[in-house]
C-alpha cells in the first residue's frame, strides 16, 4: 500500500516525495510526462538568496532553504549516486555607480545581522574576484557566500534515482492512494484558475542558453539582470527572459540572442563560447508571488505545492520538510503568506 501520492514530478513534486520517503512513507509519483518535464527541466539552475533587507517570512523561509539544501542534496547523491551539481560557491554582482556602491555597503551591515555567521555579503575590489569576474563602473563588486548553483536536469535525475532506491513508485499514469499531494506546476494553476474571475496563478515564460565554457568552481554572476552560473560539466548556463505574453512557451527567439549578448558584454570573457543549448519553458507564478502550500482548494482532503516560479530549487528543501511535516505528521508550519487562500 501507498502511504503517499504525490502528482508532479518537478522540483517541489520530487523533493516532497524524497522527504516523505526518507521518512519512512511509502510513495508513489505520478507525472505523465516524466520527471523534470515542465520547467524543472530548465539550464540555469541560481540558487540566489533575496537581498538582505526589508525582512519577511518569505525571505527568512528562503534563507532556512538555502542553509538546508547542501546537507539536502548531499543526502540525496548519498541514496541514489547521481550528482545534482550542487555547490555553494557563491555569486558576484557588479556595482554600477557610487550610490550602489554605498547601498552595497550598507548591506554588509544588514547581512551580518539577518543571516549571522551562516553567510557573508561584502563589497570588494574587482582585482580580488578572480579571472570570472564582470565588468564593474566602480572596480568593486558584491561577493555574497549564500548563493549556490545546481545543475536542474541532474537534480532532477538525482531524486529520481534516491526515491527509486529506496522503493517508490515513479509512474507515467495510475490512482491516488494514501494522503495526495498536487505539485503539477502550470497545469495545477490553470486547474485553480477555471471557472474564477481573479487569476490565482499564471506561467511565466523564461528562455535561457547553455555555452561550452568551462570556469571551473567560480562563483556565478549576477549582472544585467542575467544570470551566469559556470556548472561543474564545462559549461555556463545564461538566463533568463520574463515573458508574460507568449504565443509558445517552448520556443526560443530574439529575446534570447538579447540575454546571451549582455552576458558577454558583462562577462568578456565568454565571447565566442559556443551555444549548445537554448531552453525555453513556461514557470509556474501563484498570485502572491510566494510558494503556494497547504490544503488544496479544489479537493478536500489533499495537499498542494505549487508555484515555485525563480526560486523553485532554492525553496524545495524547505518546501519538502514544511509539506512532510503537514502530510505526515500534521504539523502546519507553513507561513501566513504561502497559504492558498492568500491566491485564491
Amino acid at each position: 500500500m501507498v502511504d503517499v501520492t504525490v502528482r508532479g514530478a518537478g522540483i517541489f513534486g520530487l523533493s516532497i516525495a524524497w522527504e516523505c520517503a526518507r521518512r519512512g512513507a511509502k510513495i508513489r509519483v505520478i507525472e505523465p510526462k516524466g520527471p523534470g518535464a515542465g520547467s524543472s527541466g530548465g539550464l540555469v539552475g541560481a540558487l540566489a538568496p533575496h537581498v538582505p533587507e526589508n525582512w519577511n517570512e518569505k525571505k527568512a523561509f528562503q534563507l532556512d532553504s538555502l542553509l538546508m539544501a547542501e546537507r539536502f542534496w548531499q543526502t540525496v547523491e548519498a541514496a541514489g549516486g547521481v550528482s545534482p551539481g550542487y555547490a555553494r560557491s557563491g555569486r558576484i554582482q557588479p556595482i554600477a555607480d557610487a550610490a550602489g556602491l554605498a547601498l552595497a555597503r550598507q548591506r554588509e551591515g544588514t547581512a551580518r545581522e539577518l543571516w549571522g555567521d551562516a553567510a557573508r555579503w561584502q563589497v570588494i575590489p574587482v582585482a580580488d574576484a578572480g579571472r570570472f569576474c564582470p565588468v564593474s563602473a566602480t572596480g568593486h563588486v558584491i561577493h555574497d557566500t549564500l548563493t549556490a548553483r545546481m545543475h536542474p536536469r541532474r537534480a532532477c535525475a538525482a531524486l529520481v534515482a534516491a526515491l527509486e532506491a529506496i522503493g517508490a513508485e515513479i509512474l507515467a499514469e495510475g490512482s491516488d492512494q494514501g494522503r495526495v499531494v498536487h505539485a503539477t506546476g502550470l497545469a495545477g494553476l490553470e486547474e485553480l484558475n477555471a471557472g474564477r474571475a481573479r487569476v490565482v496563478g499564471t506561467g511565466v515564460k523564461g528562455q535561457a542558453a547553455l555555452l561550452r565554457f568551462d570556469a571551473g568552481e567560480a562563483p556565478q554572476v549576477f549582472a544585467d539582470a542575467v544570470h551566469i552560473v559556470p556548472h561543474a560539466d564545462g559549461t555556463v548556463a545564461i538566463g533568463s527572459t520574463s515573458e508574460r505574453d507568449y504565443d509558445d512557451p517552448c520556443a526560443t527567439d530574439a529575446q534570447l540572442d538579447a540575454v546571451i549578448d549582455r552576458a558577454v558584454a558583462a562577462m568578456p570573457v565568454l565571447h565566442g563560447a559556443e551555444v549548445i543549448e537554448r531552453w525555453a519553458g513556461a514557470r509556474p507564478r501563484a498570485r502572491s508571488r510566494a510558494p503556494m502550500m497547504g490544503a488544496h482548494p479544489l479537493h478536500d482532503g489533499q495537499y498542494i505545492a505549487n508555484g515555485g516560479f525563480k526560486i523553485g530549487f532554492g525553496m524545495a528543501p524547505k518546501v519538502a520538510e514544511v509539506m512532510a511535516d503537514l502530510v505526515l505528521e500534521g504539523r502546519d508550519a507553513i507561513p501566513e503568506g504561502f497559504r492558498p487562500e492568500v491566491s485564491f
